[in-house]
């Protein structure tokens, strides 16, 4: 799916953009923020680490079939290799979910990691 003559940056970015796609096509996705390794100096990210944040009147079984694997974490992990969440607008106050970002930005020894948001 994501081809085997690129290096493993390059095949994890044309899955990032493969991955937005898909939320994009749910006519809901108001932003993606990306986290980890891919943003990351590391030259060979393991996985994508991404949240998605929907719209609030964003409904799982409205979606397309193909996008549905976005809101399983074990599907998606499983199928792309990627750590996927996801929150509907409205769901955490806009301080929550700043802090609920900033979070995500911790690392396991305290220091903090890039992110990246990207809209649609």
């Amino acid at each position: 799916m994501f081809g085997s003559g690129s290096t493993i940056r390059e095949r994890a970015f044309r899955r990032l953009m493969y991955l937005h796609g898909l939320a994009f096509e749910t006519g809901k996705l108001r932003s993606l923020y990306v986290f980890g390794s891919f943003v990351s100096a590391v030259p060979e990210p393991r996985d994508l680490d991404m949240v998605l944040v929907m719209a609030a009147d964003f409904r799982l079984e409205e979606c397309p079939r193909e996008t549905r694997t976005l809101f399983e974490h074990a599907d998606a992990q499983a199928r792309y290799q990627a750590s996927i969440f996801w929150v509907r607008e409205g769901m955490l106050t806009d301080a929550d979910m700043k802090e609920f970002i900033e979070t995500w930005q911790i690392k396991r020894d305290g220091t903090k990691r890039g992110i990246v948001e990207l809209r649609p």
